[in-house]
């Protein structure tokens, strides 16, 4: 049989340079990951792109009045609440995970119960009840001629309520840290000489502190963002001072410029999050040895179950009962038709948005699954940043083009059709989805795309030799196996947009107050009565999957 010639390669000229041929492997999948990648970095490079546009008074004032102080109040925030959640979130972890004393079980999962109420409902619960005006301080002046009680109105107040609303972030991820320690690690340091709080400190704790160092970063990054609970508090950051400057000064460049700073504080604490992750190794010494805990001596058995049951009386049952009495009172004047429109709009909202993060993290994880290697990781990567960068940023960066683009359309529809309109996309639920959506992708995308990592390639495999494609294996084998990751997904997302402040403040339609809008508006005017039932309303559709992961972890380590 002949042959074909074979042609032989050409080689280059001594001298001559030629070109590497890269290949990039374009499919949908891959296409469609780019794009959302495309969409989360949109708002982040119009941010920055603000300081092209410079308005010289404005810049200026900024400059020497404020600045100085937003950088001010946000590092001392930062510091005061990085130490404040280390030490709530670690000590309780350490007793809960490693002691055993009475109530043990309940703080397991109770300890995470703040995570459903909202920091800017704990600081005007705060308020509320430690003002100078309020019940406590008039009781200990008129009954026991107590006075001069720090101000909750101040910098040590903010970051008080700031830590007691984050510390279950640290508290989460270091209970499990130390849960699969064990007392056998405490038990091996002893049996080398060390005591039990040396062992704490120079072998339980440096094996614990790459999970501690995630959990912290991720409460950093919290407290950046947050707005509404430093509003209350009147207490300037660059979340606050970006509201203002868009509603204030009306200078939408000027919020950008802010709002760039706030980002690269931002992108430092998601690269030292990033590094404590890369640093991670699980190395668990088994559930039997996990589970056995070490007895506490009467007196400091009794000590732990007082030290947890005051961080939880403090930081979840009294908040909860302060807005229940507050509820109470004006639950017959304010729940009206009009209250009513902020419960539906509330939940349609989160509804929507839940979907849609649920849609996009579905498609994108599975993005991963097909097209796997460093390309898609690092796309999956930049497509959940978003999640990273504080509601307020999101909604100038998005803003901004899309009014862009509304004048564009403005001009065309008038120039060809002879429509005159004043607006066809700012103002609309598209602006809100967008913000919700680049925001919360990492809350939905996250348990999908651990869900699809325990589904074995073999069961791909079988699928397709039974003459299934991707979308025949995805609609047919993995949705069903998913069913679990995609309603925890779901829920976390709805949870996080019904709580969700700055982003549906700034760019909700006209007359869609929500439950969240209603609270700022009444903390804003010092009703503190009239933001609890609001306030409730939130915590109660935020506390259900809070306490069925709380029930899923503390059975899982016991």
């Amino acid at each position: 049989m002949a042959h074909p010639p074979v042609v032989p390669a050409k080689t280059p000229a001594p001298g001559v340079f030629v070109w590497p041929r890269i290949r990039i492997p374009l499919s949908g999948w891959t296409l469609f990951a780019l794009a959302v990648a495309t969409l989360v970095m949109v708002p982040v490079g119009v941010t920055f792109s603000a300081f092209a546009h410079i308005e010289g008074d404005i810049l200026a004032h900024l400059t020497e009045f404020v600045l100085p102080e937003l950088m001010a109040n946000t590092l001392w925030l930062v510091l005061g609440v990085g130490i404040g959640v280390s030490v709530l979130g670690v000590s309780l972890a350490w007793l809960v995970a490693i002691y055993d004393f009475p109530g043990r079980r309940l703080f397991d999962w109770a300890l995470l119960l703040p995570l459903a109420l909202p920091a800017y409902v704990t600081a005007f619960v705060a308020i509320g009840l430690l003002d100078f005006t309020g019940p406590l301080q008039t009781w200990l002046r008129e009954g026991w001629g107590i006075t001069g009680l720090p101000e909750i109105r101040s910098r040590g107040g903010v970051i008080l309520v700031m830590s007691l609303a984050l510390y279950p972030y640290v508290y989460l991820i270091a209970r499990n840290a130390f849960a699969t320690q064990g007392a056998i690690a405490l038990e091996a340091a002893q049996s080398l000489g060390l005591s039990r709080r040396q062992g704490f400190f120079r072998v339980a704790l440096p094996m614990a502190r790459p999970w501690i160092a995630a959990g912290l970063m991720l409460a950093l990054m919290e407290t950046l963002a947050d707005f509404g609970t430093v509003a209350i508090f009147n207490y300037d950051t660059f979340t606050t001072a970006i509201y203002k400057a868009w509603y204030s000064l009306f200078s939408l460049p000027a919020a950008a410029q802010l709002a760039s700073i706030l980002i690269l504080f931002v992108l430092v604490a998601v690269v030292f999050e990033q590094r404590s992750r890369m640093r991670m190794r699980y190395g668990g010494i088994g559930r039997g040895a996990a589970s056995r805990r070490l007895r506490l001596p009467p007196g400091r058995a009794l000590a732990a179950t007082l030290y947890c049951g005051a961080v939880f009386t403090v930081a979840f049952a009294v908040p909860i009962v302060q807005l229940a009495l507050w509820a109470r009172d004006t639950f017959a004047t304010d729940l009206d038709a009009r209250y009513w429109g902020f419960v539906w709009r509330s939940l349609l909202l989160s509804g929507m948005g839940a979907l849609l993060v649920v849609a996009v993290a579905l498609l994108l994880a599975y993005a991963g699954r097909q097209r796997p290697g460093p390309m898609m990781m690092w796309t999956q990567r930049l497509a959940t940043l978003g999640y990273a960068f504080p509601g307020a940023v999101l909604a100038v960066g998005l803003f901004i083009p899309v009014a862009a683009l509304d004048n564009a359309l403005i001009d065309a529809g008038r120039a060809w059709f002879g429509l005159e309109r004043t607006a066809w996309l700012k103002g609309t639920l598209l602006v809100v989805m967008l913000a919700y959506l680049v925001r919360f992708l990492a809350v939905g995308f996250g348990p999908i795309d651990s869900g699809l990592h325990r589904i074995t390639r073999n069961i791909d495999e079988a699928a397709r030799n039974l003459g299934l494609g991707a979308a025949g294996l995805l609609t047919r084998v993995h949705l069903p196996m998913l069913r679990a990751s995609l309603f925890t997904a779901a829920s976390l997302a709805f949870v996080d947009i019904m709580k969700e402040m700055p982003i549906t403040l700034m760019t909700r339609p006209f007359g869609w107050d929500t439950l969240a809008v209603r609270v700022f508006e009444m903390t804003s005017e010092g009703e503190w009565e009239r933001a609890a039932l609001p306030s409730l309303a939130i915590v109660v559709a935020g506390i259900i999957p809070i306490v069925l992961l709380s029930w899923r972890g503390a059975h899982t380590h016991d």
